[in-house]
């Protein structure tokens, strides 16, 4: 008998403003048809004015702490993924804290962008495993829709990014039968800063030749926006996954055989396709949300863990994998007996 985490719950929350393609014509001199083309993306989520990450965080809290049925005060460890900050400092996950009303619970920030839930996952397994916490709550949230560049020179990155939420609670849980009864088996995470400019947001920062940490010329130069290599990303993020699932399987003694749902990190609908065909992968395995939700960085694969749950394709006792790559480069995964 041993001590392992299991996810006892399930919440996200995306923002009820959906924009469509056909709304991003004009202001980004695009078209529907070369969106879908590239990224397989239809519509997306954008937050209101009045909205910040932890406000979204919040509502995807709710939900997972209820789907739990485990009361706020029951949270041991709260672990907040997110590249979209409310301020530099101090952590979103504090501002979150303060709004669920539980002071005195440790509030961490992961900062591992698109890799962000796998990094987090693996944080809060090891905590349990070792008996430090019992209850824990992970949140991934994003806000992208004001950090991005609304002309056509930021057309490229711009069509990507949606915001919302999504959550976990995890919950120790005595493991007798390995084989059958819901628990995380396996978390693994990587990292190469060797490629780190291949995707990142220069400024504001301190790294900038020399300057203060923020200038007008930097603002002039677009340097407060992502800047990515598109095709660079493209090639790393799909043989990096088509590897992570793999060595997730194989290392656990797993094959693809015995894999019933997968859930990728939803960047782009072309990779995930891509993915699918390296691997010889029944597209009935791989839950997509990406049409209609965009790239959440962090909070995609939490939030596709949901909507599976609330549309009754995955269920108790299902063997899954979960699967990311991005900015860093940062990558990982996980293998769930849910």
């Amino acid at each position: 008998m041993s001590v392992r985490s299991k996810i006892i719950g399930t919440g996200s929350y995306l923002p009820p403003r959906v924009v469509l393609n056909k709304d991003l014509e004009e202001v980004l001199n695009t078209t529907d048809e070369w969106i879908q083309q590239r990224t397989g993306i239809t519509k997306r989520h954008w937050a209101s004015k009045d909205e910040t990450t932890s406000d979204l965080a919040l509502k995807a809290c709710e939900k997972a702490l209820e789907s739990a049925s485990l009361k706020k005060g029951e949270v041991d460890l709260l672990l907040l993924a997110t590249v979209t900050p409310d301020h530099e400092f101090p952590g979103t996950a504090c501002f979150l804290q303060a709004k669920m009303g539980i002071p005195g619970v440790p509030a961490i920030d992961v900062r591992q962008q698109c890799g962000g839930f796998i990094f987090a996952l693996s944080i809060a397994d090891q905590y349990i495993r070792t008996g430090t916490y019992k209850n824990i709550l992970i949140v991934c949230s994003e806000l992208h829709s004001r950090c991005l560049d609304l002309t056509p020179k930021g057309r490229n990155l711009s069509v990507i990014f949606g915001d919302g939420a999504g959550a976990v609670v995890l919950k120790a849980t005595e493991v007798t039968d390995p084989e059958n009864q819901p628990h995380i088996i396996s978390t693994k995470i990587h990292s190469d800063g060797s490629q780190a400019k291949e995707l990142w947001c220069p400024g504001p920062g301190l790294a900038l030749f020399g300057k203060e940490r923020m200038t007008s010329e930097m603002i002039d130069d677009g340097l407060q926006y992502p800047q990515m290599n598109g095709r660079a990303i493209f090639s790393q993020a799909v043989r990096t996954m088509s590897e992570s699932l793999t060595e997730s399987l194989t290392s656990n003694g797993k094959a693809l055989k015995d894999l019933e749902l997968a859930f990728f990190h939803q960047a782009n609908r072309r990779i995930s396709e891509a993915i699918g065909k390296n691997l010889e992968l029944d597209d009935s395995l791989i839950h997509s949300t990406v049409e209609i939700y965009g790239n959440t960085t962090s909070a995609t694969i939490p939030i596709g863990l949901d909507d599976a749950v609330r549309k009754g394709k995955l269920k108790k006792g299902m063997l899954i994998s979960n699967v990311a790559f991005g900015s860093g480069f940062t990558w990982g995964h996980s293998l769930i007996r849910y």
